[in-house]
């Protein structure tokens, strides 16, 4: 099952239904203290802190009213930002926006001050108290940090109009999603070579069909070590599966009681809580609006370039074929198949390529790209990153380049030679 902090971006509601429950909660508690403790100890009060009940009828009215414009105005502009994100950055790019804690917690302060101010003007009645109250008091005070809010609000939203916070988030994530798995791989792991399962198998399908989100390794683990038993994940995370399909093959000579919704979740769209792919390809897809013929922003592509090369410099460290977990007795337990490392350069530049075939300064940024993959890549990784670099230079038609273009691309080409200890391509010279 995932945890709570992935179910509480995915479900934006979440968190405005808590602060309106709060609120609830909060109008009772000011109510019965202004019924209850108000008269009690109204001597000790300062009065500037007190109202009369028609007075604070007329506030509470006003306070709703400016918390409802408000409300409205903020919801119509996360509406903005968002068709803004879609028809600027990538159709993916909106979800990092409307799940990001700052909007969700703004939302449900708007949604929270609203409740309560509404509430304390139902509870506000004359033949309800016969002396002054403080619910008025509580009620300004809120609106006070709603506005404080929605400064800080407008702020929050300029900056992430702004393609350089977009794309420092969505690094953030990539960055995330490889912790996960560099903290997976410090425990006991060997190579897919000793995966040797002996027990009887028994295939586990898909329960619907749709995107896989999230799979419970480290729980799966566990479970086939409870059951003295082996888990071989069949499926990757981002995989898009049909109902029945194989997802899993659990080997034990005992049956294996795996609840399916408990360590796998399967829904309509991928996400990037652990899917490393699709979070490589929501920032390549800003990188090829960048480069569009629409657009044509070549210098937000080369700062992408540069951030993807430090991300797949990262990857570079990851096992990218069979993982197999292994208790601390050293028996297997857990096979998960990554995919490849060869695959995740390809698919992160062929989009890029195409759309920049005659753009030479992307082109040099991609390959500044390989150059820090390579210098942060293990020596295994070398023989792969040629390989797609010598791709990307299918793509330019080296007889058309001009001179200093040809020049200034050959001495990169040239630097990531010699990092991975390859022999370098002569670029031809225009006729």
């Amino acid at each position: 099952m995932k945890p709570v902090s992935y179910l509480l971006k995915e479900k934006i509601w979440i968190v405005p239904a808590m602060y309106s429950v709060a609120a609830i909660l909060l109008s009772l508690a000011t109510f019965y203290a202004d019924l209850y403790l108000v008269e009690r100890f109204i001597d000790r009060i300062p009065s500037i802190f007190l109202t009369k009940v028609a007075e604070g009828q007329t506030i509470l009215g006003i306070l709703t009213a400016a918390m409802l414009t408000m409300t409205t105005f903020t919801f119509s502009t996360v509406l903005v930002v968002l068709t803004m994100y879609t028809s600027q950055f990538s159709p993916r790019a909106p979800e990092n926006f409307i799940q990001s804690a700052t909007t969700r917690h703004v939302l449900g302060i708007f949604v929270g001050g609203f409740i309560f101010n509404m509430l304390s003007l139902l509870y506000m009645q004359e033949d309800v108290f016969d002396h002054e109250v403080l619910s008025t008091t509580a009620g300004i005070l809120i609106v006070f940090f709603c506005i404080a809010t929605f400064a800080y609000y407008i702020h929050f939203v300029a900056s992430n109009v702004q393609v350089s916070t977009l794309t420092n988030k969505l690094t953030a994530d990539a960055e995330q999603v490889i912790a996960q798995y560099l903290e997976l791989y410090e425990q006991k792991h060997v190579s897919e070579e000793n995966w040797r399962p002996w027990n009887p198998k028994e295939t586990v399908g898909a329960t619907r069909a749709g995107y896989i989100q999230f799979i419970g390794l480290s729980g799966l683990m566990e479970l086939a070590e409870k059951n003295d038993g082996a888990i071989e994940v069949i499926s990757k995370i981002g995989d898009y599966v049909y109902e029945g399909k194989p997802v899993l093959h659990l080997y034990s000579d005992q049956k294996m009681d795996l609840p399916f919704a408990d360590y796998i979740t399967i829904g309509d769209e991928r996400t990037a809580d652990q899917d490393l792919g699709y979070a490589i390809q929501k920032i390549t897809e800003v990188a090829v609006r960048a480069t569009s013929p629409g657009r044509q922003d070549p210098n937000t592509a080369k700062d992408i370039l540069v951030r993807l090369g430090h991300l797949l410099g990262e990857m570079s460290h990851l096992k990218t074929d069979g993982l197999v977990l292994t208790d601390e007795r050293g028996n297997n337990r857990l096979l998960y198949r990554f995919e490849s490392y060869s695959d995740i350069l390809y698919k992160t530049f062929y989009q890029i390529s195409y759309h920049s075939k005659k753009d030479v300064s992307v082109h040099s940024s991609m390959t500044d790209a390989l150059i820090v993959t390579a210098a942060l890549a293990p020596a295994l990784r070398y023989d792969t990153i040629w390989k797609i670099q010598l791709y990307l230079l299918e793509a330019i038609n080296d007889g058309e380049l001009k001179t200093l273009d040809r020049d200034f691309l050959q001495k990169k080409v040239d630097e990531l030679a010699e990092i991975t200890g390859h022999e370098s391509v002569l670029l031809q010279k225009p006729d």
